[in-house]
């Protein structure tokens, strides 16, 4: 187990710096990215939905399925209120590349949502042309609050991983995957938040070198959140089942909030291209329905550390 969720964490981490870079690269649109959020918030609705919540339930035994909704609430509530204080989920990329000559920032804006959000243009300003329109230089210190929030947001991620993966533990899963669904959902979703720091970053002059360090320490959120709920729910072994279905019915919450909080907007803001992002929800919603057929049939019914489920009068729950 250890080694898969440390395989799992390498792979998130290269992520997330992989994203931080991204937009350094190549030259990304508002369409592409709209798009891509898309996809990524139905997948992360559905893992919320179709397997937390669901596992969380199992984890705790039978008749938990009110705390289990409590939890999800809670989880949900903590989000918002993270991303209120914070205002860190913006998947925006600010400025992408550097003027050639002068070394300031300059080239791909990509709109914020606002009450005076407009599509006047469509796609990425050229590396060659300033943009006209009065784009207002970023305060250098603006990531700072979304550094904070998408870390925290992030360790919420590590615990998800963490308590996924103690779920799935001693079921029969396809190439003992433990956690998969929720690992795919983190995976897909950090390039996201590393766009939303660097980019900012960069918008208020910072240097290559000091993206890379925060955006490594950012990366470096998801593992830490794992080890620490994975180590800390062995100290306590008697309340462990509670432990790991309270945390990811948590999760469920933090995951239905992020992605609704991705999709939503999108309802409003994105008119021309609804069925293009309809499109790509449907399919990550349905990925993550996908992910389940790599599940025994029986798993959502078996509690953890139990061969099979029972009622209250002792006999094999069919």
């Amino acid at each position: 187990m250890m080694l898969l969720l440390a395989g799992y964490c390498v792979l998130i981490v290269a992520a997330s710096f992989c994203g931080g870079w991204l937009p350094f690269a190549v030259e990304l649109t508002h369409r592409r990215l709209q798009m891509m959020i898309s996809m990524v918030g139905g997948l992360m609705l559905g893992i919320g939905m179709f397997h937390m919540l669901p596992h969380a339930v199992v984890a705790m035994g039978p008749g938990s399925l009110d705390r289990a909704v409590a939890w999800m609430m809670l989880g949900l509530l903590v989000m918002f209120f993270l991303i209120r204080m914070f205002h860190f989920h913006q998947h925006d990329v600010h400025i992408v590349h550097a003027m050639p000559d002068t070394g300031q920032p300059d080239g791909c804006v990509v709109h914020e949502h606002g009450q005076n959000h407009t599509h006047a243009h469509q796609h990425a300003v050229p590396n060659h042309v300033l943009s006209q329109h009065a784009h207002k230089p970023a305060h250098p210190w603006s990531w700072f609050g979304v550094a904070v929030g998408l870390a925290l947001h992030t360790l919420i991620d590590g615990v998800a991983l963490g308590a996924s993966i103690q779920a799935d533990e001693g079921h029969p899963v396809l190439w003992s995957l433990y956690g998969f669904g929720t690992f795919a959902a983190i995976f897909l979703h950090k390039p996201l938040d590393a766009i939303s720091i660097t980019s900012i970053m960069a918008a208020g002059g910072w240097s290559a070198g000091w993206r890379h360090a925060v955006n490594g320490g950012f990366a470096l959120m998801c593992p830490l959140g794992a080890v620490l709920f994975v180590t800390g729910v062995d100290r306590f072994a008697e309340y462990q089942s509670v432990l790991i279905g309270g945390a990811l019915a948590f999760a469920a919450g933090v995951f239905v909030c992020i992605s609704l909080g991705d999709l939503l907007p999108e309802l409003e803001f994105h008119a021309h291209d609804r069925l293009k992002l309809s499109a790509m929800l449907l399919l990550g919603v349905a990925a993550a329905y996908a992910i389940g057929f790599l599940e025994p049939a029986h798993f959502h019914r078996t509690p953890i550390g139990s061969a099979v489920d029972t009622n209250e009068g002792g006999q094999s729950a069919r």
